[in-house]
């Protein structure tokens, strides 16, 4: 397995976490596909491919679209969010992101921003350990535009008094990625350092 290394010009750290940190896409992904299967929809893991980073009511707003469905996306985001709870025990850890966290522990500030709720994303951090670890935690609630807008990011940076140019940012997701760019980040798309099983 390929190691993750750090730019050696990085002065700070912020990691996605679903997909990134934690391997809790596989449990999100079955969260939305059951709920979808009573609307007599398919969801596919390529279709779930497209929607990483969003989150939730924007992602059923997004599934609305391109199921010509009407369903209410808070209803069905907060829905979907508690199903995806029930489930939560099955998250896992992901390893060559974790050992760059233990790493760089205590030597760089490091945040977490995520567009998930932050109430779970907490919760997911405790499941891998990482709640004592990581300080910052910026989720969709803190910000008032989502990935691909880089306000994420900035703000995580803003926390950790690091200037955006010096952040390397961890992510999975293509919205996340370009989110990362337009900030001027140093950016490296973790899924090529492991195995993604999504739906497979």
């Amino acid at each position: 397995m390929k190691t993750i290394t750090v730019h050696p010009e990085a002065r700070g750290l912020i990691f996605d976490l679903d997909g990134t940190i934690a391997d809790t896409m596989p449990v999100h992904f079955i969260a939305y596909r059951d709920i979808l299967k009573e609307y007599g929809v398919d969801f596919t893991p390529e279709v779930f491919d497209t929607l990483a980073g969003i989150p939730a009511v924007g992602t059923f707003e997004k599934i609305n679209e391109i199921y010509g469905l009407n369903l209410d996306a808070h209803e069905m985001g907060h829905y979907k969010e508690a199903q995806y709870e029930k489930m939560m025990h099955l998250i896992r850890p992901i390893d060559p992101v974790m050992d760059v966290i233990r790493q760089y522990r205590g030597k760089l500030p490091m945040a977490v921003g995520t567009g998930g709720y932050h109430r779970l994303a907490w919760k997911t951090m405790e499941i891998v350990g990482l709640d004592k670890v990581i300080p910052i935690l910026v989720s969709s609630e803190e910000v008032t535009h989502h990935k691909p807008h880089p306000e994420t990011f900035l703000r995580c940076a803003e926390l950790m008094g690091v200037k955006p140019e010096l952040c390397h940012v961890f992510e999975d997701g293509k919205l996340g990625i370009q989110a990362a760019r337009t900030a001027g980040m140093f950016v490296t798309d973790v899924t090529e350092y492991y195995e993604v099983t999504i739906g497979r």
